[in-house]
């Protein structure tokens, strides 16, 4: 069985050595070279011709995000991002993820040493994901940015104040979600989202999408309304329902047990949307690894729910997709710049 190759850039040479010793524990991946900087790590790509590349975000002579950039437009290669929880680490891993990155693994800070095992452990498996990421997509796709106008008639936005938008995305799902939530007009059902990502990472992706998108948009705290123009994010490490409240859709976000795999997970997520709004509501399905949410968006079907998938063509990782797609959740699999209408035409 072929190794996967792996070149680790990193300005530190204590977290290099940490990265080299924790994925060599791991019979798969083979750690081919090391880079202090995007210049030497540059070379060592055209030499080495790694198969998946990790990136500090903050490094001296050129920052991470703009030699992703540099590189994504010339030598398309998958990326893990392995980023500080700093304010500033955070923002630039976002960065990063909009200039291709695929996927993101935090550093533990010094209060949390003991982690250092299982962050390894999470690497191991992203840069497992990594490999059979499309990253083609990265070199070419543009995100719209410009605020829509509603393409809602009264009538159809009067009928649609009690129908919700339930979306799935891990793997690639940032770009995604932002090409979906980005068309969608400001008079557009309520719509709640997982993405898989780290604690400390939804709130500033939430905002993100706030600052491109005609809805509001806010990362999920307990007792949020679901309600028209408003997109609810849920917070990493933790698992959000949807719920009935009188009249009203409210979402509970609290920690748990890791479902499918993830917190917070899709399945969670569907399985209390199937449950409280059933055939009110259209679930969609993004890029990502595995088949967490799968079950939910079955459920959320057989209670009358409308699904959708993202196409293999432009899934970054057609996984999640795929099983949702195959096990009967998902109605059809639609190209990702062709989401946003089929759910609006839906409502």
């Amino acid at each position: 069985m072929k190794k996967i190759r792996v070149l680790i850039v990193d300005d530190s040479a204590l977290m290099r050595h940490i990265l080299t010793q924790g994925l060599s524990q791991d019979s798969a991946i083979e750690v081919v070279g090391e880079a202090q900087d995007p210049y030497v790590a540059w070379d060592k790509i055209v030499e080495l011709k790694p198969d998946v590349l990790t990136l500090d975000v903050e490094m001296p002579r050129m920052d991470g995000v703009e030699f992703l950039r540099r590189l994504m437009a010339q030598h398309p290669l998958p990326v893990v991002m392995v980023s500080s929880l700093t304010q500033r680490g955070k923002q630039i891993t976002l960065d990063a993820l909009e200039a291709g990155a695929i996927e993101i693994v935090a550093k533990p800070t010094a209060n949390e040493a003991s982690d250092l095992a299982g962050m390894m452990m999470e690497l191991r498996t992203k840069i497992k994901i990594a490999l059979v990421a499309d990253v083609s997509h990265w070199k070419y796709s543009e995100v719209p940015r410009a605020r829509q106008k509603s393409v809602l008639s009264s009538k159809a936005l009067a009928e649609s104040t009690d129908k919700i938008v339930a979306i799935g995305a891990s793997t690639g799902g940032t770009e995604a979600i932002k090409r979906v939530v980005s068309r969608f007009p400001s008079s557009m059902p309520g719509v709640v989202i997982v993405q898989h990502m780290p604690a400390g990472f939804t709130k500033m992706f939430a905002e993100r999408l706030n600052s491109i998108c005609a809805m509001q948009v806010k990362e999920a705290a307990t007792g949020d309304r679901v309600m028209p123009g408003r997109i609810l994010v849920a917070p990493g490490q933790k698992q959000m329902r949807v719920i009935r409240s009188g009249g009203q859709y409210q979402v509970v976000c609290k920690p748990g047990e890791k479902v499918s795999g993830h917190c917070p997970s899709v399945d969670v997520l569907m399985h209390s949307v199937a449950q409280n709004v059933g055939a009110k509501a259209v679930g969609v399905m993004l890029t990502g690894m595995g088949a967490d949410g799968a079950d939910g968006m079955l459920a959320m079907r057989n209670a009358g729910a409308r699904n959708i998938a993202q196409d293999e063509a432009s899934s970054v990782v057609f996984g999640m997709p795929k099983v949702a797609y195959e096990r009967g959740g998902a109605e059809r699999l639609v190209p990702i710049d062709k989401i946003a209408d089929t759910v609006i035409n839906v409502f």
